[in-house]
């Protein structure tokens, strides 16, 4: 994500752009302190800006789904500085192990605004901003949670792809600090499911589609709430353009003031990547198993090292499949995709060859067939990766050729 997802993300380039922009930020919570010990949030002249930022995705598999982040300007004390919930680095040991078991801590970091408009803009990715219509308490509210949030002990935070990330920690840090109500009329009860929701931003990346649904368990399928479906930065920016904030004599404000683009970039377009689908890879596969299945039967032999090949194949991305059933992450607990694929084989595969060699039957393949029977059912209660129909029916006539060899060729 960066993680599954994995979409949030600040890089410093070089260590005189690093250094220099460490000034900035003890520049800035500096002057938020001081804004905060001056006066009272009801000054004659309120200066203080707060705008939601929203960023086109980027071509990195951590961008796909773009990120948000929350502008804070103080116009009276010379600070405009972006908070930002998505700091997190490769460089950290097992990075990708605790990711994948859904332990994977991110952190808050404060930048100088003008280097985050820069760095986007290098990237080539637009910026969209919302600046909100808050009161004077409301804002001072505000700035005292993120100053306590940026303390040292309260920066880092486990990351949950769908229910704790850079979007939603944007989201909550506002919302929840204003005294008012903020409702989003004429939003339906239900939205589509995580896994769709997702699906409508990595289309034109169809590998980085199929690593998701290869790892997401049903719990992705079920329909998502209003609030759930805001952990994608362009669903919270739709949610905000329609919000509206209930004052306490009953009428109504819109929540967005102005909504205006601070970096305009093309759109960024998918790179070529691998030529083929995971659904032509996975037909591939099939017609490969069909032609060398036909010449076995036309032979009446047996290749037992496609088969080998086979087992080998499938255990290994077993492997990971396997292992996400015991992430924290929640989507990917229950996964009926292990059905298929599952380090099984690999604890087989000696014996399984070891007695093709010695023309030997295997009961191996008598009830390899059942866990892709049960496959074939759980299709009813969740959505598999693309192309792994066709690969359990490539390995389903493997399953039913060697059953029917061993009856007819082999001693038992």
């Amino acid at each position: 994500m960066r993680n599954m997802s994995y979409f949030c993300i600040v890089k410093l380039k070089g260590y005189i752009i690093k250094l220099l922009t460490m000034c900035l930020i003890s520049l800035n919570i500096s002057g938020i302190r001081a804004a905060n010990n001056a006066g009272t949030a009801s000054s004659e002249h309120d200066s203080i800006r707060i705008s939601l930022l929203t960023c086109s995705p980027g071509s990195e598999v951590y961008s796909l789904y773009g990120h948000t982040a929350i502008r804070y300007t103080d116009y009276g004390k010379g600070i405009d500085a972006v908070v930002n919930y998505g700091v997190f680095s490769f460089n950290k040991p097992f990075f990708i192990l605790r990711f994948i078991f859904g332990i994977t801590d991110y952190e808050m970091g404060i930048v100088p605004y003008e280097y985050f408009k820069l760095e986007y803009g290098e990237e080539g990715r637009s910026v969209v901003q919302q600046e909100l219509n808050l009161s004077a308490e409301e804002k001072a509210a505000i700035r005292d949670a993120i100053e306590l949030n940026y303390q040292p002990q309260n920066r880092t935070y486990r990351y949950n792809y769908f229910y704790d990330n850079c979007t939603t920690r944007a989201r909550d840090i506002l919302i929840n600090n204003m005294q008012r109500i903020v409702s989003f009329p004429g939003k339906e009860k239900r939205y589509p499911s995580y896994r769709e929701l997702i699906h409508s931003f990595n289309e034109d990346y169809p590998w980085a589609r199929f690593g998701n649904d290869i790892l997401l368990g049903f719990n992705a399928d079920r329909s998502t709430s209003v609030s759930e479906h805001q952990f994608l930065p362009f669903l919270l920016k739709e949610d905000f353009d329609s919000a509206v904030i209930t004052n306490s004599d009953g009428t109504t404000q819109p929540l967005v003031v102005q909504s205006s683009v601070i970096v305009d970039c093309p759109s960024v377009g998918a790179d070529g990547g691998f030529p083929l689908r995971p659904l032509q890879c996975a037909w591939i596969i099939f017609f490969v198993v069909a032609i060398i299945t036909f010449i076995e039967a036309l032979k009446r032999t047996k290749l037992w090292l496609f088969d080998t090949i086979m087992m080998v194949f499938v255990g290994c991305l077993g492997i990971v499949v396997f292992m996400m059933l015991f992430s924290e992450h929640p989507a990917t607990s229950t996964n009926l995709q292990v059905l298929l694929l599952n380090p099984l084989p690999l604890f087989f595969v000696y014996r399984v060859a070891k007695n093709a060699c010695r023309h030997k039957a295997d009961k191996f393949w008598n009830w390899s067939m059942l866990p892709v029977a049960l496959f074939f059912i759980g299709g009813f209660f969740q959505q598999y990766a693309e192309g792994m129909y066709v690969l359990a029916l490539s390995l389903l006539v493997r399953s039913v050729w060697n059953i029917i060899y061993q009856k007819k060729y082999l001693s038992a």
